[in-house]
């Protein structure tokens, strides 16, 4: 007989929900590990044993024309010593702005990181924890999971404009991110399967 498994537990969809801008740059990540002998040519930096990467949705990144994501990789050599106090880990985050996607009519680039949780002290946009070169992807709402919420927050979001970047009026959409099963989800503006600005 093969090996039993377990059926996984399921989530009450009835908890906490947490509502942020979806951005529309490029997924981005920094890897901060443990420095070995077996640190490759894609460790960008290294301090008090820790070794330092940056990498894309889907590969590891270094600064050169062939093998960098629109300069995220080096954007993360330069800022390398505050990056590093992230801490061990792997940390997501989209990177956008100039030249990238929507651009958000921005002259340069930004690193929003996705983990609210963390980064913003009791989810307050004003009072980022994380160091000074980064932002945080903007909460829009927290609160039980309720499809009203999410409906009025795309509202006011396209009332207002994009709130990572005052003044732009044409943000992509929010994530949802669902606590209890540690889920995201997202829902935009254009290309959606449930043709939101259609029924609005």
């Amino acid at each position: 007989m093969d090996k039993f498994i377990e059926f996984n537990k399921i989530a009450r969809l009835s908890r906490m929900m947490t509502i942020t801008e979806k951005i529309d740059g490029t997924n981005s990540q920094v890897y901060i590990t443990e420095s070995s002998d077996e640190d490759t040519e894609y460790c960008l930096f290294k301090k008090d044993g820790l070794s330092l990467y940056a990498g894309s949705k889907s590969r590891l990144l270094i600064p050169s024309k062939e093998k960098d994501n629109f300069g995220f990789a080096k954007w993360v050599q330069s800022n390398a010593e505050e990056l590093i106090t992230l801490g061990i880990g792997r940390h997501f985050g989209e990177w956008w702005g100039k030249g990238i996607q929507r651009k958000y009519e921005q002259t340069e680039n930004y690193w929003s990181l996705f983990n609210t949780s963390k980064w913003l002290d009791n989810f307050d946009n004003t009072k980022p924890l994380c160091p000074s070169c980064c932002k945080v992807v903007p909460v829009l709402y927290r609160g039980m999971f309720d499809t009203n919420e999410i409906n009025a927050t795309l509202v006011f979001l396209l009332s207002n404009g994009s709130m990572a970047a005052p003044g732009f009026l044409k943000p992509e959409g929010v994530v949802i991110y669902h606590e209890a099963s540690g889920i995201y989800f997202k829902k935009t503006f254009e290309n959606d399967e449930g043709k939101w600005l259609e029924n609005k």
